[in-house]
């Protein structure tokens, strides 16, 4: 095993490009690598969402639902791509989206007639949207290339054993069955049992009911697996599924001795560190091809 991947640079991008920051580091890691690239990134921070880190630059902040407020600033900036980096918390209310200046008739009737779909449901028509203003939507993975889970095969020193194995493989067929219903993009199983779904809470609330469950002495048995795979359906330049430091950290507090993940459709994040995380840890991470269908 080696944390060592072959570098894969990114197409060149033609025209300005903003990010729509969200929460999360990989807002950061975006326009880190645009501007290592020469260009000059405009960064839409998400008011109450966005690390304050991406204030810092140039910048122009909106809520989630101003969409005409989103195009405005697009064009009077020439940007000719836009990225959606990064995720959000709380989903708007109605009533905000119905305020003047937060877009046009279509767009507020794609937006809300949207929230019915779930999120992966939300993300596609957010991002028709944008398109339909004639803006080119890009992936987080299409700027950053090296930020993708790599090739199948165990990354880390620790391997898995035949059981950490099985638990994959029940916690994958459960992941994958709750993503084709738009639920979540994650599971864990601990003694080839499925014992946790992530829901809207996220991967993290996820992890710390499993700790909560060790600790009442409801989960008995050692180790188990996190798995974290797109969803069948899965609109690929937005909320593709991601691990970092943190889901490490919270891995080890409940109780468990991997974490698996797609390859090539999940996004490490701080791809050394959260390997050096997990090395010290004494977890694995694993990547694996989802079965054709």
């Amino acid at each position: 095993m080696t944390s060592a991947r072959a570098k894969k640079s990114p197409a060149p991008i033609i025209g300005r490009t903003a990010i729509v920051a969200g929460n999360g580091s990989l807002p950061v890691a975006v326009a880190a690598s645009l501007r290592k690239q020469g260009a000059n990134p405009l960064i839409v921070t998400i008011k109450g969402e966005a690390d304050p880190e991406l204030y810092a630059g140039e910048h122009a902040e909106i809520s989630i639902v101003e969409l005409g407020g989103l195009m405005r600033i697009l064009k009077a900036e020439n940007i000719t791509n836009v990225v959606l980096a990064g995720g959000i918390r709380h989903r708007p209310e109605f009533s905000a989206a119905l305020k003047p200046g937060n877009g046009n008739l279509v767009a507020l009737y794609r937006f809300m007639r949207a929230f019915r779909l779930g999120d992966d449901g939300l993300l596609r028509a957010v991002i028709s949207t944008i398109e339909s203003y004639g803006f080119r939507v890009l992936g987080a993975h299409e700027v950053v290339p090296d930020i993708l889970a790599p090739a199948p095969g165990c990354i880390t020193r620790k391997k898995p054993t035949q059981e950490g194995r099985e638990n994959i493989e029940a916690a994958r067929k459960a992941a994958t069955l709750i993503g084709s219903l738009d639920i979540g993009q994650a599971a864990i199983a601990v003694g080839r049992r499925v014992v946790a779904l992530e829901g809207v809470e996220g991967t993290d609330a996820m992890l710390q009911r499993v700790a909560d469950l060790r600790e009442a002495k409801r989960i008995n048995r050692k180790g188990g697996v996190l798995v974290k795979c797109a969803k069948p359906q899965q609109e690929v330049r937005a909320d593709l599924p991601a691990i970092g430091v943190s889901t490490v950290e919270n891995a080890v507090k409940a109780g468990l001795s991997g974490i698996a993940v797609e390859a090539g459709r999940t996004l490490i994040l701080s791809y050394e560190d959260t390997l050096a995380a997990a090395n010290a840890a004494g977890l694995f991470i694993q990547t694996f091809e989802q079965e054709k269908s």
